[in-house]
């Protein structure tokens, strides 16, 4: 039987704003693909009152709690304590714990204070989950027939708990259904235009399987669940729904798979054996941490100018000053400009530039906030591009730099064209 799970988020932090609550989203997002079935996600402060109540509560709704929280050195963090004694035992000395942590502070040269000694502390009626990359492990009870799992509340332990502790265990404890998940990543297209325009493919997809539309700033992804139904080669069948999909969508799909944007970019000058480069107005920089985000960038990308006056435009990038006269420095003949000037100070085989009004002042009847233009130069020719898209100025710098990644996937040569 597939169980219940409940997810449990505790500290001040998250109830007050001061910290926002990723964990359940990753937690969900794995026990989906389990095919486990979240129940309810509950955020209770750090008072030990509430989260006996809540644990009652949970047990009462599922047959496995998931917590993070409270599992520090500090005075605030109480779940250890509270577990303790919601399940009648004593804190015990871990040795293998205490080994760890030991190794953690000789490893850093730092000396170990009796607060992180307590780390080692746990109830003696749980199974201890080893945490690699941290101090505080994990632990695991059975009561009543219902799983209760403490995690440290920092992201990057609970997220190695989960994968390398939590979910195998899972899998063995319950029996859990096959599934198997295919993603494929769109861009350029909106949630409602997308789901129009593949409405009867969708509609005629066989019962074993579901769709999920995942939008992102600038596209969306699509993720398709399929649950055993007694027959053989699920994921073949699966996959044999894709070449409608792919035919329905066009260059809008940039990949199949759990890849960003800026990887396939990547992937695509390496192939190609390509350098770039980029001018910044707006973004300021931030297309180029997008693209020097992936590993392995230096292999292709050489360097960045952010131009933000109009000085600076017409001394480092070559912008003349009758274009910006004529067109401003938001056009789409000053970001050909910007493009191709880098593209010669650098010396890189293609080029990309953003200029826009990223809000929330600077706008014009003609130009208004979100007002963005992008362009691509290589040493054949230059394509712009100017969208409107205001959402706020830091969404508008995000989706500007989509939009020039996109035209650059778009436009290499002998790549993808609209």
């Amino acid at each position: 039987m597939v169980p219940d799970i409940e997810i449990m988020t505790i500290g001040d932090e998250l109830l007050y704003g001061q910290v926002i609550d990723t964990n359940s989203a990753f937690m969900g997002q794995e026990l989906g693909k389990l095919g486990l079935r979240v129940r309810q996600i509950t955020s209770v402060s750090d008072r030990a009152d509430e989260i006996v109540a809540t644990l009652d509560q949970a047990r009462q709704r599922a047959r496995v709690v998931l917590m993070t929280g409270g599992l520090g050195p500090t005075k605030d963090d109480l779940t250890k304590h509270v577990l303790a004694r919601y399940f009648g035992a004593e804190l015990v000395l871990d040795e293998n714990v205490l080994r760890h942590v030991e190794g953690i502070f000789a490893r850093y040269q730092r000396p170990m204070l009796e607060v992180n000694r307590q780390q080692a502390m746990v109830p003696a009626n749980c199974q201890v989950l080893h945490n690699a990359v941290g101090t505080a492990p994990g632990m695991w009870f059975e009561d009543g027939g219902v799983v209760f799992v403490s995690m440290p509340g920092v992201p990057h332990e609970m997220k190695y708990l989960m994968t390398h502790e939590v979910l195998p265990r899972l899998r063995a404890h319950f029996q859990t259904p096959a599934i198997e998940h295919v993603v494929v990543q769109t861009v350029g297209l909106g949630e409602s235009f997308l789901a129009q325009q593949i409405e009867d493919w969708e509609t005629a997809l066989p019962p074993y399987v579901k769709l999920a539309y995942l939008p992102y700033l600038g596209g969306v992804r699509l993720r398709l669940t399929g649950q055993d139904d007694g027959q053989p080669h699920l994921l073949a069948r699966m996959e044999a729904l894709l070449p409608e999909l792919r035919r329905l969508l066009g260059t809008h799909i940039y990949a199949e798979g759990e890849i960003k944007l800026e990887e396939v970019v990547g992937q695509l000058l390496m192939e190609r054996g390509l350098t770039v480069g980029t001018a910044e107005s707006c973004t300021g920089g931030l297309l180029a941490h997008r693209l020097t985000s992936v590993p392995g960038a230096s292999r292709y990308y050489q360097g960045s100018l952010v131009a933000y006056s109009n000085e600076l435009k017409m001394a480092e990038l070559g912008v003349q000053a009758e274009t910006l006269a004529a067109h401003g420095a938001v056009s789409e003949a000053v970001v050909a400009e910007m493009a191709e000037g880098l593209r010669r100070r650098l010396g890189v085989d293609v080029a990309l530039a953003t200029s826009g009004i990223a809000g929330p002042d600077g706008g014009t009847p003609e130009k208004p906030v979100g007002t963005i233009c992008v362009a691509y130069a290589d040493a054949h020719r230059t394509v712009t591009k100017q969208i409107s898209f205001d959402r706020g100025r830091q969404l508008n710098l995000e989706f500007t730099a989509t939009t020039a990644l996109n035209l650059l996937r778009l436009s290499l040569p002998g790549g993808v064209q609209e």
